[in-house]
């Protein structure tokens, strides 16, 4: 169980081949089948068939560093598994910087819609200038001037989940009546850079508001959920430690790489190593066997509320921990699969949020 007496959830990223820039040598697919919609979908259906809480679908405006393979956006893709999934969560990545927080919360909340409630949002920050280029914006490069946009953000895509009541639409067809507009908000946000009126113009997500994902930099209070990483366990749990202030969960970042039939963690690695060395990450990284892996997700569970693994070769490392892993972690208890029907909220946890705007907030 987790710290919290939550059921201790685990996530995994599913863009690109895997976090090692060579991985899609060792991929089980042809490079020119990548980008389509039978690799996502396959992806996607074997995390949710093991068990997986959510899968995440990182995402930037930029291309990833030393990455040679195109990316379609990360709500589009998981929109699209959206309907042949039932219980798994889907959390697209999109970044605060540069982007209208009208349009973001507009895409998610229909992501939310297209999963009936499993969608989620990891909101991250972007500070490379040419990001600012390709957006066409002034750049904002400071810590201050991206946490504040970060904070903006979060908190228009908030207000304007919230400017739709939840009983707004009404579909009295006999009386032509399919809207109560006095159930229907403005939201007045003015901000630093941009301000927003309202309302959406979809109708307030199936969750109330979508599950909003962010690392431990964002301001207190902005997230549902906090991502902490760290160079070693000890680091890791030092992270946890600060981010539990926030009053959110708490999820480790964690990289994979495990040993398989043919070839241990190291010699794979190895392998991929040869023809392009993977950029360090802050995050915890694990090489070694499947049962060494569920000993140290079965510690972990004691200091977080859940762990986002990041394969080294989604191809290799995903069949792994449905097999081996997650099998033996259900088995001792440490996590329970996502229930069918259930909203992502649900399965971590999370009670719906009451809407701001409502007169009968009971």
């Amino acid at each position: 169980m987790s710290r919290s007496g939550n059921v201790f959830a685990v996530g995994i990223e599913l863009d690109g081949e895997g976090y090692h820039p060579a991985a899609w040598r060792r991929a089980a697919h042809a490079p020119d089948t990548f980008l389509t919609g039978d690799a996502l979908r396959t992806r996607v259906s074997a995390a949710e068939n093991a068990g997986f809480t959510l899968a995440t679908f990182d995402d930037s405006i930029l291309a990833p560093l030393g990455h040679p393979a195109a990316r379609i956006d990360a709500v589009t893709r998981a929109s699209f598994v959206a309907a042949t999934t039932s219980t798994i969560g889907l959390v697209a990545t999109v970044a605060t910087t540069y982007a209208e927080p009208f349009h973001t919360s507009s895409q998610l909340a229909t992501l939310d819609y297209a999963s009936r409630g499993r969608g989620g949002w990891i909101a991250t920050t972007i500070a490379d200038p040419a990001a600012a280029a390709t957006w066409g914006r002034p750049a904002r490069s400071t810590e201050s001037e991206l946490a504040r946009e970060q904070r903006d953000s979060i908190e228009v895509a908030r207000r304007l989940w919230d400017s739709w009541e939840d009983d707004a639409v009404v579909r009295d067809y006999a009386a032509s009546r399919f809207l109560d507009r006095d159930k229907l908000h403005y939201i007045d946000f003015t901000g630093e850079t941009f301000s927003v009126k309202g309302p959406a113009i979809v109708p307030r997500p199936p969750q109330g508001q979508l599950v909003v994902f962010a690392d431990d930099t964002t301001e207190s209070g902005a997230a549902d959920v906090v991502l902490v990483a760290g160079r070693d366990l000890a680091q890791t749990l030092a992270a946890a430690d600060r981010a539990r202030a926030t009053g959110a969960l708490v999820f480790a970042e964690l990289d994979v790489a495990l040993d398989i039939p043919h070839a241990t963690a190291a010699e794979r690695i190895a392998d991929l190593d040869r023809y392009a060395t993977a950029n360090p990450t802050e995050r915890l990284t694990f090489s070694g066997s499947p049962t060494d892996l569920v000993r140290l997700l079965t510690e972990l569970a004691h200091h977080v509320d859940g762990v986002r693994l990041h394969p080294a070769v989604i191809d290799e490392d995903l069949p792994a921990l449905a097999r081996q892993v997650l099998p033996a972690l259900f088995r001792s208890g440490v996590i329970h699969r996502p229930v069918p029907g259930s909203t992502l909220r649900a399965n971590l946890g999370l009670a719906r949020p009451i809407n701001r705007y409502a007169k009968d907030q009971h």
